[in-house]
């Protein structure tokens, strides 16, 4: 069962630089402008990021456990297969959490909400995808399967280093000093793995 864990070590390594995509949701910096209404959409929106960042985190860290031991290929297949739905569920309800929260109270408000929306949302197709390319591997042939995996990992390396800008410009200035403020918001760049 050797073949698979170099691979899969990989998969995790790239994983590890997607949940950085996480934490551009949640804003860091503090001053304090009485910002009412911004004030209360960050909340809203941190309160509804947070779940999904947990989820995206707990999807990860099935990832990497599947990497720590001689799993089987079967066993490899099914946890990065659920992991990668869990992580397009968790995008896909952040870009709606964006959307219902309506444009922060700010310069281009519409435009940073709506790109990031358009940003979460393809975000959690390109896990879709992912799920279904891992779900397709031939698990009875090991050589077969860690080139699947490899191809994933690569896809995965892709993923990491492109989006989040849209995120970020969402949370510049105004809109992520608002957030800091939210304890939903601080908890979930809490975590240990989010440290570097």
């Amino acid at each position: 069962m050797e073949g698979t864990n170099p691979v899969n070590k990989k998969l995790a390594a790239a994983l590890s630089g997607g949940a950085v995509l996480v934490l551009a949701l949640t804003g860091c910096g503090s001053s304090d402008d009485g910002n009412d209404k911004l004030d209360s959409w960050a909340k809203q929106v941190c309160d509804a990021v947070q779940p999904q960042a947990k989820k995206i985190e707990a999807a990860n860290a099935a990832i990497q456990r599947e990497t720590s031991d001689n799993s089987t290929p079967e066993q490899v297949q099914k946890t990065d297969a659920k992991a990668f739905q869990d992580m397009s569920d968790a995008y896909r309800a952040m870009g709606g959490a964006v959307q219902k929260a309506g444009a922060p109270n700010v310069d281009d408000g519409e435009k940073k909400q709506q790109d990031a929306v358009k940003e979460l949302n393809g975000l959690s197709s390109s896990y879709a995808s992912l799920k279904t390319q891992v779900a397709g591997l031939d698990t009875k042939n090991q050589a077969k399967f860690a080139d699947g995996l490899k191809d994933v990992a690569t896809e995965l390396n892709k993923l990491s280093k492109s989006g989040s800008d849209a995120l970020k410009t969402l949370e510049e200035g105004d809109v992520g000093t608002a957030m800091a403020k939210q304890p939903s918001c601080k908890s979930a760049t809490a975590s240990p793995s989010a440290k570097s």
